[in-house]
């Protein structure tokens, strides 16, 4: 069995008689203390400055210093030591400014006993001991928040860093479209007119298999046409300021099927549509959203008896979605991702015509407006596209 080590004090007192007092009262505490006494403050800084002290017990009027200074001097010249101070009747007040800026506590001369002394500089450690803790942990939260904040300016950096070297790409790869678009229509044209001019001088003297290729090289040259306007209508769209107002989404699709009257006619097609609400929104750019969504619709319910095109509005994830629903082909959700791709398609064109560029422009505009655009399908039941809107 281990004795604990005696707690080592430095009595800094000048009166012989409270010397004395201060000795007999902790020798009651039978070997707990061990006690070293100085008269001046000058002699006491010496001696902590050899270490190995514990706490101090500091009178605050010695011959080569007097009052809060005395505290003072001490507490800033060794802050890592724990100060009780010692105090007459007629200075507690003072006694209690030493408390207030760093003094574990005070005690009053002639009013002190062996319990009181002993709890008081066991606290007084404990106290002092806890402060050095928590002092320690406040510098490893204030590092490391400093290298939070270090870090995150560094990754805001890198973002912006990345963000414009995107943007500058983006810039480049619309121009390069656009550029490229434009200059494939004087070839396409060529093309297309000098197959025109073939055939009409010379068709009569082509044989059937001729005949076949140079009408291919014609649909060719349409469908590509198609392409390319549609690629010019892409590119177009990434320099289109966006100019949001609140708007009727209901009003755009009434105008969308109004003008879809004539590719429906004849056939059965039965609309749902919900009364939408109003979004701030550029109301141009969302007519080309409905077109293409209820174009498609149109196209994909082909196959059925009576077609049925729905139109509404609900909540996903927390956030207002608008949908158009449909009883058509639907796809394969395993190919969902390639939907949004430009020329992407899941359908062959010999089936359902089409470009693949119509729902990559939907997708453009529904980013533009900082939403986000999904679809929903199986195959032979029908497909649903949602989208957000928070421009």
């Amino acid at each position: 069995m281990t004795t604990a080590s005696p707690v080592r004090i430095l009595l800094v007192e000048d009166n012989p008689g409270d010397v004395v007092l201060i000795e007999e009262t902790l020798a009651q505490r039978h070997g707990a203390f061990a006690l070293e006494s100085v008269e001046r403050l000058s002699a006491a800084l010496a001696r902590l400055s050899i270490g190995g002290i514990q706490v101090v017990l500091l009178d605050l009027t010695l011959p080569d210093s007097d009052g809060l200074a005395t505290f003072t001097t001490m507490h800033t010249q060794v802050p890592d030591v724990p100060i009780v101070v010692l105090t007459g009747l007629s200075d507690e007040s003072l006694a209690v400014s030493t408390v207030r800026d760093g003094a574990q506590d005070y005690l009053v001369k002639g009013h002190v006993d062996a319990d009181l002394l002993g709890r008081t500089i066991s606290y007084a450690i404990e106290r002092h001991q806890v402060r050095r803790q928590l002092k320690s942990s406040e510098q490893q939260l204030r590092a490391a928040l400093e290298q939070v904040r270090n870090l995150n300016q560094d990754l805001e950096r890198r973002v912006a860093e990345r963000t414009s070297e995107l943007a500058a790409a983006y810039k480049e790869l619309e121009a390069f479209t656009y550029s490229v678009s434009h200059d494939l229509r004087a070839p396409l044209r060529h093309v297309s007119g000098f197959a025109q001019t073939l055939a009409e001088e010379m068709g009569s003297h082509l044989s059937p298999t001729s005949r076949d290729y140079l009408e291919r090289i014609q649909q060719g040259a349409v469908q590509m046409g198609v392409m390319v306007d549609d690629l010019l209508k892409l590119a177009r769209l990434g320099r289109q300021p966006l100019n949001p107002r609140l708007t009727s989404l209901t009003e755009i699709v009434g105008a969308v099927i109004a003008e879809l009257e004539s590719e429906i006619a004849g056939r059965p097609v039965e609309w749902q549509i919900r009364e939408l609400s109003a979004v701030a929104c550029d109301p141009g750019l969302l007519g080309v959203v409905f077109t293409n969504l209820l174009s498609n619709a149109v196209k994909y319910t082909r196959p059925r008896d009576v077609a049925v095109i729905e139109v509404g509005e609900t909540t996903r994830d927390g956030e207002r979605a608008f949908f158009v629903r449909d009883n058509g082909v639907g796809f394969d959700m395993r190919y969902a991702d390639k939907l949004f791709g430009v020329f992407q398609r899941l359908h062959r064109t010999e089936d359902f015509e089409g470009t693949g560029v119509g729902l990559a422009t939907v997708q453009r505009i529904i980013h533009k407006h900082g939403g986000r655009i999904w679809a929903e399908a199986m195959p032979d039941r029908g497909a649903a596209f949602y989208f957000t809107l928070n421009a």
